[in-house]
């Protein structure tokens, strides 16, 4: 049995008819950059999230460069972050001269250690940028605090964490992205709420942030010709707006999907010693975007689910303190002793809504031969 890893083409035969009339739609009414299929999009963005405001843009890189912009990363000025992440998560910071300064992760979790953030705080700093990776949401509550007391910016990298909430210490379930100064989701093909190209969302509920946004997306014009910054061309696709929306319409229910998908996971793998599972930390709602398995063995097993054809992935098999291109940082191997090793360790298996039972048996069957 080949299992593929992701595949857009179960879930367009099941809404076909809605994708394909969404799409012609938008052409037969005539192409517009920033359409009314944007607007309506950002609106349904507004009301999942309970964001203030939701400002569209091209992609979820760009969106972290718009709002690390804003928010004053440059000219040496240093961000805490987490080294086990994508590299638009920090190179957000390093494009107008922002330095990152890291900090190892919770090795429970893979998510930046809350605890090891203020002993990095120095006068330079301004910011931090959490990352909620894989199925959970970075300690908010640590994070504001910290935040709070040294007066810093907080951006939420939510690429990957659309339909996460956090409690915490609070009255009421927050969505990621909207605790901080600005969040930021991507809707990369393969995420929780995923396009069939590029697109990126920015949230806040801050009205001045929000109009900055919206300015720096079209070249920091606060009207046609009339420039205040010096912004960047990064709009939201209306065809890509017009299925993000379709696709809305059944977020609901592809998360609980997902979340049965890691139940069956959970269970026919709980017996295999091999294995190790992240820990869910804190009172949250999860969402099963990425199911990560830990093991010794990682490397071996992936040439095994190979010749078996099934797909997986690895995030990360380099943290980004040991990428060249970070190099001038100065960190050496062995500064972030948890990182590196989940990096060594970490392989991720098959997960989407239209995944089916028989294929997650399949998966789970293979690695368990594997290791007996």
């Amino acid at each position: 049995m080949k299992v593929d890893f992701y595949t857009s083409k179960r879930e367009y035969e099941e809404h076909k008819q809605e994708f394909d009339n969404a799409v012609i739609s938008v052409m037969q009414e005539g192409i517009s950059t920033l359409g009314k299929e944007v607007t309506d999009f950002e609106k349904s963005i507004e009301e999942f999230t309970g964001a203030k405001h939701a400002i569209a843009v091209a992609s979820g890189t760009d969106a972290l460069i718009l709002t690390s912009d804003i928010l004053g990363f440059e000219n040496g000025k240093e961000v805490i972050t987490s080294p086990f992440t994508f590299l638009a998560s920090t190179s957000c910071i390093t494009r107008r001269g922002g330095k990152p300064v890291f900090v190892d992760i919770d090795e429970e979790t893979f998510n930046i250690d809350a605890n090891k953030i203020e002993e990095k705080v120095t006068k330079n700093t301004v910011g931090i940028v959490p990352i909620h990776l894989f199925s959970q949401m970075a300690d908010m509550d640590k994070i504001m605090d910290i935040a709070g007391k040294h007066n810093l910016r907080v951006l939420e990298d939510a690429a990957e964490g659309f339909g996460m909430r956090w409690k915490g210490n609070g009255s009421e379930y927050k969505h990621s992205g909207t605790i901080g100064d600005f969040g930021i989701f991507s809707f990369f093909p393969t995420k929780t709420l995923g396009g069939f190209g590029d697109g990126g969302m920015i949230v806040t509920n801050n009205d001045e942030l929000a109009r900055l946004a919206r300015m720096y997306r079209v070249h920091g014009a606060s009207k046609k010709y009339h420039y205040e910054h010096i912004g960047y061309n990064s709009r939201l696709d209306t065809i890509q707006a017009a299925i993000l929306q379709v696709k809305m319409k059944y977020i609901k229910e592809s998360i609980k999907k997902r979340e049965i998908v890691a139940n069956w996971y959970f269970d026919r793998l709980k017996d295999c010693q091999e294995l190790k599972f992240a820990t869910l930390k804190g009172e949250q709602n999860p969402v099963y975007y990425v199911f990560n398995i830990l093991t010794e063995k990682r490397d071996e097993l992936g040439e095994y689910l190979k010749k078996n054809q099934i797909q997986f992935s690895i995030y990360y098999p380099i943290p980004l303190h040991l990428q060249r291109c970070f190099s001038y940082l100065g960190y050496k191997k062995g500064d972030f002793p948890v990182a590196e090793s989940i990096c060594e360790r970490i392989l991720a298996l098959p997960i989407y809504p239209q995944i089916t039972e028989a294929e997650v048996d399949f998966v789970c069957e293979t690695i368990k031969s594997f290791f007996k």
